[in-house]
């Protein structure tokens, strides 16, 4: 059985913004609610300031960073093979594996720390090919395993004590002949006749096994204890008895402790199915990320690995996505963008809107299915729809958004207004930050038939600040270009106040399509810098609705 309960992760694009993490909480939340199975939200990068702002004013923590969606082994069945103590017999582990139908058992310590592996080709070893009559000493054999291998009764001695010297042999001959062949430390598997047990005592034997269930002597007793010697009785006659006794040593002895091929449940099923063809093992063992052991898989659990349970939000194009999404099981997809290249292995569940927020569709999913919002829900829904509409300036911003906004402000009990020029100035707040830090903070990748180009985008009330930040970035610019390999790269650093946007560009060729998609030729002195490589576009906010359109017309002439 699995170990642990499937979860479905709720996520949205990389470099997420405002909407993307503030959506994938809040509808996390909503399926919850409506499932009562667990719906987890999770982010694909960095939380900008302007989110996490938002995240602290309404006290909710961040989503848990996943970089990667690849199926991971504690996504397959693990089977819940019960870690043993490392000096259990060897009878008890064969019993164990027979009951539980395995091959393998994991020897732990009291911290569920792997010690050790024991296979039922290392029990076939020890039995067949043990000819050594020392070897239970040498194994460190302690009484308890003996007695229970034997279905025997402690007589004289303690249990928790071990046998650690001499050899085992059978007293078959009458006591003149004993006398030379015992030999102190031994153990002596005798029946019951008095002179063979007392000459074992005699000849400082550590242990005498007494077969058949024959009585022991007051007399044996005594002397016994007063030697030192233990005394166990055995139902089995003296051939059962030598024939069973080498199963009564602790797998530690025959256990494989080193170079054990181990992985951690976070490991990647892509990057361990090599590891398990090249060996010849059968089973192998899971740690967590603490080191503790927590069960056993074999080749055969990945032929039925299920990639991940994923919910989008906020995106559905592939190049937005999480890594590794090519190998999720993608349920559902809420989104407000053009439709993208986001494939999926079955019909899912997908709500595209043309609204200005995706956390405006989230909205009025909560109304449709009357599940009511606590003051933190609304806060989150109502800030992504602020940021993502620039507080109802964008051209993507209708009047739902509106609506649904100035509603949710007050379920969460602020002043639309002052919030948003306070969050504003949050998410504007970039002298610290490096010019990486910066220009990934809202960046997106796309592609125009054979034209792929990125667009990053900082919005601020600023226009100084806006300003020192087109120096710094119009070099930054060109390393960004190089690294994605792109064929143009583009910076927007939108004034929410006059709603205008510096474009800052980079590539063959962006300039003419820049001019022929926003008409520039029209007021070329004023409206572009060729040299700094900045163009300016009035009445430009929208990446989504004015942006990426106009250049996607554009490359496509």
């Amino acid at each position: 059985m699995p170990v642990e309960k499937r979860k479905t992760i709720v996520i949205g694009h990389k470099n997420p913004d405002t909407d993307s993490i503030c959506s994938a909480i809040c509808y996390a939340n909503l399926k919850t609610s409506i499932t009562g199975k667990e719906y987890v939200p999770c982010r694909a990068g960095r939380i900008n300031e302007e989110t996490q702002f938002v995240l602290n004013y309404f006290g909710v923590e961040a989503p848990e960073l996943v970089s990667n969606v690849k199926t991971q082994v504690r996504d397959i069945e693990i089977r819940e093979t019960a870690g043993v103590d490392r000096n259990i017999s060897l009878k008890k582990a064969w019993n164990l594996m027979q009951d539980a139908n395995v091959v393998t058992l994991p020897a732990v310590n009291a911290n569920n720390v792997l010690e050790g592996l024991i296979t039922v080709g290392d029990i076939t070893k020890s039995y067949m090919n043990v000819l050594d009559s020392s070897i239970l000493s040498k194994a460190r054999t302690q009484y308890s395993n003996i007695i229970e291998t034997l279905e025997g009764q402690l007589v004289i001695g303690e249990e928790s004590a071990y046998f650690d010297q001499g050899k085992v042999l059978i007293a078959a001959a009458n006591p003149d002949l004993m006398e030379y062949y015992i030999a102190p430390h031994d153990l002596v598997i005798l029946g019951n006749r008095y002179e063979s047990q007392l000459c074992a005592i005699e000849m400082e034997a550590d242990c005498i096994i007494v077969c058949e269930g024959a009585a022991v002597s007051m007399t044996i007793r005594k002397l016994a204890q007063e030697r030192g010697c233990t005394v166990i009785t055995t139902p089995y006659d003296t051939y059962t008895a030598a024939r069973l006794i080498n199963q009564s040593m602790p797998i530690s002895y025959f256990m494989k402790t080193e170079n054990l091929i181990t992985f951690e449940d976070g490991d990647f099923i892509d990057d361990i199915k090599d590891v398990m063809a090249s060996k010849r093992h059968r089973d192998f063992p899971i740690l967590d990320k603490d080191g503790k052991y927590r069960g056993m898989i074999s080749r055969r659990n990945l032929l039925g690995a299920r990639g991940k349970q994923i919910v989008l939000v906020d995106h559905n194009e592939k190049n937005q996505a999480v890594d590794g999404i090519e190998n999720a099981e993608i349920l559902e997809i809420i989104d407000h963008h053009k439709l993208g290249t986001v494939e999926t292995i079955a019909p899912v569940f997908f709500r595209n809107q043309p609204l200005g927020c995706t956390a405006t569709i989230v909205y009025q999913m909560y109304n449709e299915n009357s599940v009511p919002m606590d003051k933190k829900i609304a806060g989150l829904l109502c800030s992504a729809i602020i940021s993502d509409t620039l507080l109802f300036r964008s051209p993507t911003c209708t009047e739902i958004d509106k609506m649904a906004a100035l509603a949710l402000a007050g379920e969460a009990g602020i002043d639309i207004n002052q919030y948003a020029r306070e969050m504003f100035s949050a998410g504007s707040n970039l002298k610290s930050k490096t010019d990486d830090e910066i220009f990934y903070q809202d960046f997106k990748r796309f592609n125009s038939g054979k034209v792929s180009f990125g667009v990053g985008q900082i919005s601020s009330l600023n226009a100084d600040e806006l300003d020192s930040l087109k120096e710094r970035l119009l070099p930054y610019l060109k390393k960004a270009h190089k690294e994605h390999g792109v064929d143009m790269m583009f910076f927007m650093l939108t004034n929410i106040l006059n709603e205008s946007t510096i474009l800052l560009y980079e590539g063959t060729g962006a300039l003419p399509m820049l001019t022929n998609a926003f008409h520039l030729e029209e007021n070329t002195e004023e409206a572009r810098d060729s040299a700094s490589g900045t163009v300016e576009l009035p009445g430009v906010v929208s990446r989504k609705k004015q942006l990426i359109p106009a250049i996607m017309i554009a490359c496509e002439e």
